[in-house]
């Protein structure tokens, strides 16, 4: 997947963002949802002036187009290409590789959890919770799936009661995994924010 460093995106400026959007002071907008990174992408929040997208590679990008002609029924390829253009926050691009992809091979949760975040990013977060739920009915203990089914929940489709309990399934899971952290930091978030609101606990 795209997502390990969308851990750190999550933490500082998502976990404000957060907070202020629960107690109403602040409406999720914009041309971009909340972003994701590499590998295996996770979503984040709105992105407030952040990193720039990587730049590219066109070299790599032909080369692997060719190897993907050359071998219709192999995702591989189709998967670095999607991750190219994720990276470059070429989400479109990175949506139809990934699809692709998943055509060859669709039982692959980190691939269609990619998927989900990318359609997330061209601002269908209902597709990509679909996706989501599609990913977790592969591997349903998929950590990162659940962190980012709770982020989209929150922020694209403002259902927090949603989001929590994506969130409570991550701590119950793998407590002290970095998405286990990830994941009681934002439950503890909305608890403050919102109080009794159920929030707070990472039990089920």
């Amino acid at each position: 997947m795209r997502a390990d460093s969308l851990v750190l995106g999550v933490a500082g400026v998502f976990f404000g963002l957060i907070l202020g959007w629960v107690i109403g002071s602040q409406q999720v907008a914009g041309s971009r949802p909340p972003a994701a990174a590499a590998p295996q992408a996770q979503a984040t929040p709105p992105p407030q002036g952040g990193s720039q997208p990587a730049v590219l590679d066109q070299g790599r990008v032909q080369a692997l187009r060719a190897v993907a002609e050359q071998n219709p029924r192999d995702a591989e390829p189709r998967v670095a290409l999607g991750n190219l253009y994720f990276d470059a926050e070429q989400f479109q691009d990175a949506i139809t590789w990934y699809e692709a992809a998943l055509a060859i091979n669709p039982n692959d949760p980190n691939v269609s959890t990619d998927l989900g975040v990318a359609y997330y990013y061209t601002n269908q977060p209902a597709r990509g919770v679909k996706q989501f739920e599609h990913s977790l009915s592969v591997d349903p203990k998929h950590t990162k799936t659940l962190l980012n089914m709770g982020i989209v929940k929150a922020f694209g489709l403002q259902d927090l009661e949603g989001a929590s309990a994506a969130w409570k399934q991550v701590v119950a899971l793998a407590p002290s995994s970095p998405e286990g952290q990830q994941a009681q930091k934002l439950l503890d978030g909305l608890a403050k924010a919102h109080p009794g609101g159920g929030g707070a606990s990472g039990g089920p």
